[in-house]
């Protein structure tokens, strides 16, 4: 599946994610949904698949901070499975022949812009250019870019020449979810970059991206240090009660990642 993303997200599953020296790894015992039930879970913290597993009955629910964490674990034995985007799963299968997909899939998800619940003019703003680049085609460039069979070609570049007379427009993302947001040496790419960047040039600004852990995003955009929050974020009934969301920018599903 997509092994474009093999190379985009290199820097992001590396030897970290590598097996353990040592000690026996237990078979995988996880073969359909159902069988999750009991059964030692890994998510990412604050994430929509750590509200789910929290509903799957005598599951335990082991929280990581970034997703390559959860699936070492997964890899190492100390987790059973772990609920993942399907397109962050196929960055890490690709670079790891000991791990895989059930068939099942677990839930499909919504993602769009988080915005300070006061802010409607920003949404409006914000879906105004999201319709835009829908219609120009842009948006779905973008994402061929990261997820299809042009996967790597005619990536986006921004106009070195857009209108930035409004400012900075501050993004908060937790770089750990590869192909959306992730690190190449200094700097923070991927598809939710790459449309945060052009929804900013259609809108008169210019990009400023904090990276922090995926549980501070929201504070960060309620208090103001940010603008927006994008980071493959799903609206849920709880979160609206936070935050504004933009109109859905993509659809993506949520997967269980076992080991082969």
């Amino acid at each position: 599946m997509k092994k474009a993303f093999a190379t985009m997200a290199a820097v992001v599953i590396s030897a970290a994610v590598m097996t353990a020296c040592g000690g026996k790894v237990p078979e995988n015992t996880v073969h359909s949904i159902d069988d999750l039930n009991g059964k030692k879970i890994g998510v990412q913290q604050g994430t929509t698949g750590d509200t789910l597993a929290s509903d799957i009955d005598d599951a335990k629910v082991e929280k990581y901070n970034k997703y390559a964490d959860a699936v070492q674990s997964l890899k190492q034995g100390k987790v059973d499975a772990v609920i993942i985007d399907s397109d962050t799963a196929s960055a890490f299968i690709n670079k790891n022949d000991d791990i895989e997909l059930l068939d099942e899939g677990f839930a499909d998800e919504e993602y769009a812009i988080a915005m300070n619940l006061d802010n409607t003019a920003l949404q409006a703003e914000i879906n105004t250019a999201l319709d835009e680049l829908k219609k120009d085609g842009t948006l779905d460039a973008i994402k061929n870019y990261y997820d299809g069979e042009s996967a790597g070609k005619n990536k986006f570049t921004p106009d070195a020449n857009a209108d930035t007379s409004k400012g900075k427009l501050v993004m908060a993302t937790n770089a750990e979810f590869p192909p959306y947001e992730y690190k190449e040496g200094s700097d923070i790419v991927g598809f939710d970059v790459d449309m945060m960047t052009a929804v900013c040039q259609k809108m008169g600004y210019e990009l400023e991206i904090e990276n922090m852990i995926f549980n501070s995003i929201i504070p960060a955009v309620k208090s103001g240090k940010a603008d927006v929050g994008v980071a493959g974020m799903t609206v849920t009934e709880d979160r609206q009660q936070n935050v504004l969301f933009s109109d859905s920018y993509t659809t993506t599903h949520l997967v269980v990642m076992v080991r082969k």
